[in-house]
């Protein structure tokens, strides 16, 4: 896999409890303090939940087996995220 490639979910997924930059198309982000007012952040980061919602028949049905945890309230779907990068590495020092 080479650096900055997007990765469809279709075609593979991250490890169980890896932090991902995930790209979920048009995700409003709702902005504190203003009524309703949001912007569009296609690009979050997530950590991958695998089989979370194995023994929940009705969610795993509803919405598949897989989660994708967020930090705050930027919990979404399995099906929300169409594609995954790992998070990149920050500066050497």
């Amino acid at each position: 896999m080479t650096p900055n490639t997007w990765i469809a979910t279709a075609d593979q997924l991250p490890q169980d409890d890896q932090r991902v930059l995930a790209f979920i198309p048009g995700n409003r982000v709702f902005l504190p303090g203003k009524d309703l007012a949001f912007e569009v952040r296609e690009v979050i980061v997530l950590r991958f939940c695998e089989d979370y919602f194995a023994d929940n028949p009705e969610k795993r049905a509803k919405h598949g087996r897989h989660f994708w945890s967020g930090e705050g309230n930027s919990n979404h779907y399995f099906a929300d995220v169409t594609h995954w990068m790992p998070v990149p590495e920050g500066p050497a020092s």
